[in-house]
């Protein structure tokens, strides 16, 4: 109580540094290379992010935390955090890591084509201009995938030159540069960023041993972005971005290194009240590697016990059209297709530092799905009704598994059937409209197919191991929402009573425990568990989500609360599950943020975030505690050109677990870490 008490006190402190008012405006993001929003999402709870640089050092993934109920697998950020444990879900659909939110940056899926998990390092390349949570699934349009919701980023480009550079605890630095110009009848951008640091002990203190150090990371990111009008109400846009993640897990041989290259090429046609269309092409490169260890039980020794390399491709493509209907555009049709080609190369069996197996396990799947939505009404007075739907072909080729020794015969050579289906997705919405004050009623379905890592890749965390599957079948979700909203003068409010079911939910599910040599993992050791990926009956997941936003002066106010009873239905070799909250599912998460309006030169800000209790694994034998950490930041503009900023992210130097093993050592998140440093602009 003490320290919530002392955070709140807290969030009155940039106020007193803020010098000029400056009036609330409702900013919409309409980002680059999209046709202009449609109405449709306001059927459910949605949430537009603006101010998503609070500070030098920040990290997109962490202002996500911001809203309550936009949950990561794991509690710490892309620093620390293994690359495949970063996915991200809303409303209590969790259970793995993978991505069961559609996570989208101005309309193309960002999601590892391999994994489903998300590089958050690949947006040091891009200059963000704002986020758009919808959440709730159905949204046909957007692609499949959107189970939980969609989260929208959406990139602008820098006009002049924006640059920053800071220094942070840890021997932490960070630079950025942002540059825009025009370029004869077009704009060109080049947005970058780089940085490293010495990183923090990630086990907790007292169960440290000789083997435990710090974890370095560095990383860097580097986006070209082209613009080019092509007559009236047309333009052509080009991106080409790559990025370089380099983390460590704090104990010799678990390095992981991830390189991707992204590229977009897209034509937009958007005059208003006359038919508009969009043709979009990209593609996604992906090549991480990860080392994986054996921690002797005393943390004195270490070996290595895993050795993976995951290349990965993703191809797309979408035409949407929206012809002109009585002078507006209220409907949207549209085709779409991903593709997306991987495997998984192992090293493992290893004696000494030599490995004694090698391991190669792969497929590709496609996706082709066509959508169409009608929007009618007013949104801002009276009814406005949305209804879509979308229907998906898809196909899993031939996947395969090979094992052999090294300089032995072959252990198996296993090929996996190709399959096919198809799948419907949908969204029907209502809401009403008066006096600032709105009801909303929405319904939905959606579907996931499962990932390439699911169905192929195994993988361990410390002694403890899982399985794939390949016969996993398709998600599929049935939910519905109802809310109220409210705006009067400085002053939003909102709330949302969600229930949602999700069927054939996959998680990792735990068969044993070792010793012994378990299917598709090798060797366990004693105590460490055995667990393969299964669909599970199904995930209920029912909740509130409450936000209040309120101006003050020249501050804003903004609260968020989401409550989530999430309960897994089971049986099987799954039963023991039954009844049990999905693992990295807390039943409450908070936030408390004050913000300035950017108007005078004192700004600041400060961010209060509770997550509550959660369990680790599917059983619930490790117990995640709860966390309440204070960000806070000053910022003062020297002049017109020049600024100086601080930052602090965790305040309180709270211990948050992240992770916990089968033997209980407890992995923290990030711990006090401070930042200072200037910005430039001209």
């Amino acid at each position: 109580m003490i320290r919530l008490l002392a955070g709140v006190a807290a969030l009155a402190l940039p106020v007193t540094a803020l010098a000029e008012e400056t009036g609330d405006q409702d900013i919409v993001v309409t980002g680059a290379g999209l046709l202009r929003p449609a109405p449709g999402d306001g059927a459910q709870g949605v949430a537009v992010l603006r101010d998503l640089d609070p500070g030098l050092g920040s990290r997109i993934e962490n202002r996500l935390r911001d809203e309550a109920g936009i949950v990561q697998f794991r509690r710490s950020d892309g620093r620390t955090a293994h690359p495949t444990s970063q996915g991200v879900t809303l409303r209590g659909l969790g259970g793995n890591a993978s991505s069961r939110a559609l996570v989208t940056l101005d309309g193309v899926p960002q999601a590892d084509p391999f994994g489903a998990w998300v590089a958050w390092s690949a947006y040091d390349a891009i200059r963000l201009g704002g986020i758009v949570v919808a959440r709730g699934g159905g949204s046909g349009a957007d692609g499949p995938g959107a189970l939980a919701g969609t989260i929208g980023l959406y990139s602008e480009m820098a006009d002049g030159i924006e640059a920053s550079f800071a220094h942070g605890s840890r021997d932490g630095w960070d630079a950025t540069l942002s540059a825009g110009a025009r370029l004869g009848a077009g704009q060109v951008a080049i947005d970058g960023r780089y940085s490293r640091g010495d990183g923090f002990v990630p086990v907790a203190a007292g169960q440290r041993g000789a083997v435990d150090r710090a974890a370095p990371y560095e990383q860097g990111g580097l986006g070209v972005r082209l613009r080019f009008d092509a007559g009236t109400d047309s333009r052509v846009e080009a991106s080409l971005r790559g990025f370089s993640d380099r983390r460590d897990r704090g104990v010799d041989f678990t390095t992981s290194r991830i390189d991707g290259v992204d590229a977009s090429l897209r034509f937009v046609h958007d005059p208003a009240g006359a038919t508009q269309w969009l043709a979009l092409a990209y593609v996604q490169q992906r090549d991480f590697d990860s080392g994986f260890a054996s921690v002797a039980a005393d943390r004195n020794s270490v070996a290595p016990a895993l050795f993976q390399r995951v290349p990965a491709t993703g191809l797309g493509g979408r035409v949407e059209l929206r012809p002109a209907i009585g002078g507006a555009n209220p409907l949207r049709i549209g085709v779409d297709w991903r593709r997306t080609v991987g495997r998984t190369e192992e090293d493992y069996f290893f004696t000494g530092l030599a490995p004694g197996r090698h391991r190669v396990a792969g497929g590709s799947s496609d996706t082709l799905g066509s959508f169409a939505e009608w929007t009618s009404g007013d949104p801002q007075d009276g009814f406005l009704w949305t209804a879509s739907g979308r229907l998906d072909r898809w196909w899993l080729a031939a996947g395969y598994r090979h094992e052999y020794n090294f300089g032995g015969p072959p252990i198996s050579d296993a090929t996996f059937a190709a399959r096919q289906g198809w799948e419907g997705s949908g969204r029907i919405g209502l809401r009403w409209t008066a006096n600032g004050f709105s009801l909303r009623a929405a319904g939905y379905r959606g579907w996931r197919l499962p990932t390439l890592n699911e169905l192929y890749r195994p993988f361990r965390v410390g002694a403890d191991a899982t399985a794939a599957n390949e016969l996993l079948k398709p998600e599929r979700l049935w939910g519905g929402e109802v809310g109220a909203d409210w705006q009067g003068g400085g002053t939003k409010l909102s709330a949302t009573l969600f229930a949602n079911r999700l069927s054939n939910a996959i998680a990792n599910v735990t068969l044993a425990t070792g010793p012994g040599n378990f299917p598709g993992v090798g060797f366990v050791a004693a105590g460490a568990t055995y667990s393969q990926r299964q669909n599970l009956d199904a995930i209920d997941s029912k909740g509130v989500e409450v936000s209040a936003e309120q101006v003050i002066g020249p501050a804003v106010l903004r609260a968020t609360w989401a409550y989530t009873d999430a309960r897994v239905d089971a049986s099987g070799a799954a039963a023991a599950l039954d009844g049990r909250r999905p693992a990295q599912i807390a039943r409450h998460g908070a936030s408390l943020s004050l913000r300035d309006n950017g108007g005078g030169p004192f700004g600041g800000f400060a961010t209060l975030r509770y997550i509550g209790a959660q369990n680790e694994d599917d059983l619930g034998l490790q117990r995640l505690g709860d966390a309440l950490t204070l960000d806070a930041g000053l910022s003062w503009r020297l002049s017109g050109a020049i600024g100086i900023e601080a930052r602090g992210e965790n305040l309180f130097d709270e211990p948050v677990p992240a992770a916990i093993s089968s033997s209980g050592i407890v992995e923290r998140a990030t711990p006090r870490t401070l930042w200072i440093g200037t910005r430039i602009n001209f």
